[in-house]
């Protein structure tokens, strides 16, 4: 088997960071990134795809009859938060060799290593097809993002989500759930003993829903998490108030489908009280241990976890391991950097990892 030339890999993705930081893209608005990710693929022989701000590219000489693994992370980027000391869209080389750049933790390092780890194995015969996107939105959960483009792809066996995790793969991540609760009363003056208080009628809901266990238990994300996080009821204070609403965040596990979690709930508070999620669409994932895409990285030294961040993994089909450089916590914070040393350990990593993987019998 060949072996990258790691420097070569290695400053064509710094290149790359660079090129991403010094433009705008904030979600739904990532069009320049996209500019840019489409020139690197066609530069280096791809026909790559576009669809909105979502770009990929599939294998030269594709076979149907090959499993394929999509490597895939994400170009949008939040908002600068206040405090920043440099411009969030120059890329500024720190005293201790770190870049700092909006999106150069999240997710930029992993955007670039995973398109240079592309390129490279899609030099030398492979047993599986690749397919690298670049997809846009995966901040605000955006319908025009991933989800869009899944028609798009060819069939997906597996995927590897480039998130900053340390290089440590989260084989689990939970889903994400709000829901719109109503508890209903009856009006009355509160002078009088009439009425029926819609707010001590929540009470017992709001009891049920904070002791409610559930018989699964995920190994890695541990509990369903059910929080009450807002609540409003009454007009002024000398009504009874006739309607208590509540918002839910309920965090899922891949114990239970968003669906059989909400059931779970429904019938614990009973039919009188209404439960309406905002959507049911950002899902828990999970990936068996014994994959052999995890196993490889298990064999590497790499340590399964779960994740409790969302990510575009909620909106995949198919299994898949989200693992990249970088560190969570430099997430959304002023002066988001990544150290030069992450990106170069990370092309390693995927390059060994994917360079002649099997994971059909």
């Amino acid at each position: 088997m060949a072996v990258p030339d790691n420097d070569e890999l290695f400053y064509d993705a710094l290149g790359l960071l660079r090129n991403l930081i010094s433009v705008p893209s904030l979600s739904r608005d990532e069009s320049a990134a996209a500019d840019i990710i489409w020139l690197f693929l066609k530069e280096r022989g791809f026909d790559p795809d576009r669809s909105g701000n979502n770009v990929w590219a599939v294998s030269p000489g594709f076979d149907e009859t090959k499993p394929t693994v999509l490597l895939n992370s994400h170009i949008d980027t939040v908002r600068p938060s206040d405090g920043w000391t440099t411009d969030p869209f120059t890329p500024v080389d720190g005293a201790d060799g770190r870049i700092i750049g909006l999106g150069s933790n999240d997710a930029g390092a992993s955007v670039v290593s995973l398109a240079v780890s592309f390129v490279y194995l899609c030099s030398i015969p492979q047993k599986c097809n690749f397919v690298f996107l670049a997809s846009c939105e995966e901040e605000v959960s955006g319908r025009g993002g991933l989800e869009s483009v899944v028609p798009l792809l060819p069939p997906i066996d597996v995927a590897i989500v480039g998130e900053p995790t340390n290089m440590q793969p989260a084989v689990s991540e939970k889903g994400l759930m709000v829901i719109d609760a109503e508890v209903r009363g009856r009006a009355g003056h509160a002078a009088r003993e009439e009425g029926d208080n819609a707010i001590y009628r929540a009470l017992p809901v709001i009891e049920k829903l904070k002791n409610l266990c559930f018989d699964k238990v995920s190994p890695t994300l541990g509990p369903v998490k059910i929080s009450v996080t807002q609540i409003q009821a009454g007009t002024q204070h000398n009504v009874v108030p006739a309607l208590c609403t509540m918002v839910i965040d309920v965090r899922t596990t891949d114990a239970y489908s968003n669906e059989e979690t909400l059931l779970i709930m429904r019938n614990a508070v009973g039919k009188d009280v209404a439960l309406v999620p905002r959507s049911t669409r950002l899902n828990p994932s999970g990936i068996d241990l014994g994959h052999p895409l995890v196993k490889r990285m298990v064999m590497l030294g790499a340590k399964p976890f779960g994740s409790p961040t969302l990510s575009d993994q909620a909106l995949m089909p198919w299994p898949s391991v989200k693992i990249g450089p970088g560190d969570s916590s430099r997430s959304h914070t002023a002066d988001e950097y990544i150290y030069p040393h992450e990106i170069r350990d990370a092309v390693a990593f995927y390059t060994t990892v994917l360079s002649g993987l099997a994971i059909r019998c």
